[in-house]
């Protein structure tokens, strides 16, 4: 979008009941005929800090010449209410339609806090009682084919849990299908 069209968009907002003071226009406009290239000429400069007009009257004036130089003129405006009001630069409608991020699209920052928010302790933890409560409920069934089934698992376990873990597992599995 171009410099002269957001302007277009923001003139109402500008020109609104108390977004800009007098001593924040004045200063955009000296700042416009100061800065090089000039976008004001001095005749300009007076003409939109004229005090016997009113405020609003100026204001929409400088905006609607503004936009009628062209589009370096418009992002040289928009250049010195930055500075001059970086707070109401930045409430400008223009800007926050900038800022909208598309709907489509996935933040990877906020994306990766919340796949990163538990940590791999956490993981580790949900892990383990997961794989405690499977093997508490398959070495308490009374069936004699579940525990089978879990001396099997654990037959193949060294790679998962260490020798001493599974000793004591698979000597609680034979004392549970003794009883």
């Amino acid at each position: 979008q171009s410099f002269c069209h957001r302007l277009q968009h923001d003139m109402h907002f500008l020109t609104s009941t108390s977004r800009l003071n007098e001593q924040v226009v004045d200063k955009i406009v000296l700042q416009l005929n100061r800065v090089y290239p000039q976008i004001l000429t001095n005749e300009e400069a007076e003409k939109f800090r004229n005090p016997n007009a009113s405020l609003h009257t100026r204001l929409s004036d400088l905006l609607k010449h503004l936009q009628k130089k062209g589009d370096r003129h418009c992002q040289e405006f928009y250049r010195s209410l930055q500075i001059n009001a970086e707070q109401l630069f930045n409430d400008l409608p223009s800007r926050k339609i900038l800022k909208t991020p598309d709907p489509t699209e996935i933040d990877t920052d906020k994306e990766q806090y919340m796949l990163n928010d538990r940590g791999p302790v956490f993981f580790l933890a949900c892990f383990s009682v997961a794989a405690g409560l499977a093997l508490f409920w398959y070495s308490c069934n009374s069936e004699t084919q579940v525990i089978e089934r879990a001396r099997r698992i654990l037959g193949f376990s060294p790679i998962i849990i260490g020798r001493h873990v599974r000793n004591i597992c698979m000597l609680y599995l034979e004392d549970m299908s003794r009883n």
